[in-house]
């Protein structure tokens, strides 16, 4: 190798330090930053869906053809993005957990060009699943026949950090932190997945489990017990995501720092 070109440890570490140089030197200034993000956001005429007690954190992105149900909650940095053609479902009471990502396959079979999204004239269907381009419906099934929607089922919770990807949780489970469930994949209901669990594509979860490992493997019956468990956590949650939601303004609260921010007599830039 060259030992003229910097190496990348070398440039996070000069990138890091400009950047709080730049952050020190805007705030000597009496400069402050604030954000405009949109938790939720319309894709390909296609608008998130939630009900009145759906919990949506300011920090979270719900994106295009979502549906959530009554008293489920997207926490944190979470993503949900329905931006592909083919809609995802989060169920009564359910919830995902900061930091985790559910979202649908890019294309399926017979897409355009393998992405239907770039085809000319591309758009959703009536119903929102699949998409049409060039005048024909393209992109619609898996391997399996289905359609690569993702379907979380009601009292779910999903672990922080994981990732669903076109895949179907039904009733009643407990997807551990930083799980991966990729296309095709069914979970069937009161299963409990450990965290860090993979569950390779076209693979089926049966029902009253538990379930860990790369790739996941069966590790033994719930009891009654365990599956009244995965309820009560679902409702805890809930319970929770009613108190964050009271605290939260759905039309948001950055004119409240805006005006704390020109009440001390400081120029704000949007970041």
């Amino acid at each position: 190798t060259n030992k003229n070109i910097p190496t990348m440890a070398t440039k996070a570490v000069v990138g890091r330090g400009l950047r709080e140089a730049g952050a020190a030197l805007k705030h000597a200034s009496g400069m402050e930053v604030f954000t405009r993000h949109r938790p939720k956001m319309t894709f390909l005429n296609q608008k998130p869906f939630q009900t009145n007690d759906t919990f949506v954190a300011p920090t979270a992105s719900v994106i295009g053809n979502v549906t959530n149900w009554d008293e489920s909650s997207v926490w944190y940095n979470a993503v949900v993005r329905a931006d592909s053609g083919f809609p995802i479902n989060i169920g009564f009471c359910s919830n995902v957990q900061e930091g985790a990502v559910v979202t649908t396959l890019s294309c399926a079979k017979g897409a355009v060009n393998g992405d239907p999204l770039k085809g000319a004239g591309a758009h959703t269907n009536a119903s929102g699943e699949g998409v049409v381009a060039g005048g024909g419906e393209v992109g619609k099934v898996l391997d399996t026949g289905f359609p690569p929607v993702t379907h979380i089922g009601h009292y779910c919770s999903i672990g922080s950090g994981s990732v669903l990807v076109s895949c179907r949780v039904d009733d009643f489970c407990d997807i551990g932190d930083k799980c991966t469930i990729l296309e095709g994949a069914w979970v069937e209901s009161h299963v409990i997945l450990e965290p860090g669990s993979v569950v390779p594509p076209y693979t089926r979860i049966p029902s009253g489990g538990r379930w860990g490992g790369n790739p996941v493997k069966f590790l033994g019956d719930l009891g009654d017990g365990a599956k009244d468990g995965i309820k009560k956590k679902a409702e805890g949650r809930g319970v929770m995501a009613k108190e964050h939601l009271v605290e939260f303004l759905p039309v948001g609260s950055t004119y409240l720092h805006l005006e704390d921010l020109e009440r001390e007599g400081k120029t704000a830039i949007q970041g």
